[in-house]
């Protein structure tokens, strides 16, 4: 116990790091996300193409590896250096934006024909049918996998240890190399399981406020 009292606030620090990535990620791929979306099911298309073809990039190809691009290979082919936190964040929007656009992209063309037919009649333009009408009833139906790929996006935060930040993962793993012992892993289990269950809830009480738009 002595032992994981005195890990403990190195180890905090390194979930705030953690968690600084996981909401700056979150605040700014959802939106990403949501513009992707409605560009991906455009009638223009060459937008249309683009955003089929950075999807289909950006869900095929390894986050580890987009990382590293980010850090390692754009500063060569741009000459201008990208701090470890800045490229994190790009490479993690720039890639759960594109999860986060299918995932809109299939609740949006899962809500009935009949949703826009009645809104022109009722003389709503297309932003407004999008944000009054089809957005609210697409949140409900989206939250579950949005759900599944912000637990993702919790876990994958671990992957910057590459980028030498001392993120949670990082920190925990500096223990048990100095001290050869695997208590920290177990405490480093304990704080993911923690940070699952809280967005577990607050999941849960997203879907409960958007039951009203149940059909």
């Amino acid at each position: 116990m002595d032992y994981i009292l005195k890990i403990l606030p190195n180890m905090f620090v390194g979930l705030g790091v953690s968690a600084k990535i996981f909401l700056i990620t979150i605040v700014l791929a959802l939106p990403v996300g949501v513009l992707l979306a409605l560009v991906r099911i455009s009638k223009v298309t060459v937008l249309r193409k683009l955003a089929e073809t950075y999807i289909y990039v950006m869900r095929g190809t390894p986050l580890m590896l987009q990382i590293m691009f980010i850090y390692y290979g754009l500063p060569l082919m741009l000459h201008v250096q990208i701090n470890d936190f800045p490229a994190a964040i790009i490479a993690f929007v720039a890639n759960y934006c594109a999860y986060f656009a299918e995932i809109f992209r299939g609740g949006i063309q899962s809500i009935p024909k009949g949703q826009y037919e009645g809104a022109k009649v009722l003389g709503f333009g297309y932003r407004q049918t999008m944000w009054h009408i089809i957005l609210p009833q697409v949140v409900k139906r989206v939250i579950p996998p949005l759900g599944n790929e912000t637990i993702t996006l919790l876990k994958d935060t671990s992957l910057v240890y590459i980028l030498a930040m001392n993120d949670l993962m990082r920190v925990t793993r500096a223990f048990v190399q100095r001290d050869f012992d695997t208590t920290p892993f177990l405490v480093a289990a304990v704080f993911y399981l923690v940070c699952t269950a809280v967005l577990t809830k607050i999941l849960a009480y997203v879907e409960a406020r958007y039951a009203v738009y149940e059909e």
